[in-house]
């Protein structure tokens, strides 16, 4: 990109990146509540604005990492759990396996974990039900009786916090891997029925001291998945 394009908002779309670990700094309530506000203003099919936010924050935050954790460490019992909705192919094939190796081994590279380490992995993994240690946990919620196009719209939504997180100097991660501890979080939160969980996401300052906050993803060039017509 030229350097003559780039704006504010550009510069918080290019910034934005899947942080894995915070500081402790906490983010103040006003700051969190103006983000949702402004990511509302996210399109959606006949304005239906299809997004519930549960936001976690302090000792509510910490019983549910809790929680969550003693599933993910008892074997039998995380193999209990399943996400109510398919997020990833169930075969995968080229380009995206590549791309989806490149990224994990990229990742524990950098933190020095080794190919067929289980327990370093294990390990890794788990540090996303710590929100990665960021002070602030959100929770995303849609009806159920909704369909595609509002999941589509609540894309968009979400993306809105991060590019908006970013024009304040906070960062994200976005997490599906809450997904398949829906029963957990839901049951704490008291979600309606009618709610299914969406995903999660951490939100607060970065560690620039953390080596995994140097990995920058790779994007494919325009030429590869754009086509133009006059």
């Amino acid at each position: 990109m030229c350097e003559r394009t780039r704006n504010p908002v550009d510069e918080a779309i290019l910034s934005r990146r899947s942080i894995r670990a915070f500081t402790n700094q906490e983010v103040p309530e006003e700051t969190i509540r103006e983000i949702l506000e402004i990511a509302a203003r996210a399109p959606s099919g006949t304005n239906t604005q299809p997004w519930h936010v549960y936001v976690l924050r302090g000792r509510t935050k910490a019983l549910l990492s809790e929680k969550i954790l003693a599933a993910y460490d008892d074997p039998d019992e995380a193999a209990r759990h399943k996400p109510e909705y398919q997020y990833y192919p169930t075969k995968w094939v080229s380009p995206y396996i590549e791309r989806r190796r490149k990224v994990g081994w990229d990742l524990y590279g950098l933190l020095g974990i080794k190919k067929g380490d289980k327990a370093k992995m294990h390990a890794q993994h788990r540090r996303n039900y710590k929100f990665f240690d960021a002070p602030v946990g959100l929770m995303f919620s849609i009806d159920r009786l909704l369909e595609k196009g509002s999941w589509l719209d609540y894309g968009m939504f979400l993306e809105n916090i991060m590019i908006a997180a970013r024009g304040r100097g906070l960062d994200t991660c976005p997490q599906a891997a809450f997904t398949p501890f829906h029963g957990i979080i839901s049951t704490f939160l008291k979600m309606p029925a009618n709610e299914t969980l969406v995903c999660g996401m951490a939100l607060g300052y970065i560690d620039n001291e953390a080596i995994e906050n140097t990995l920058v993803t790779d994007r494919e060039p325009l030429k590869t998945w754009a086509s133009f017509f006059d």
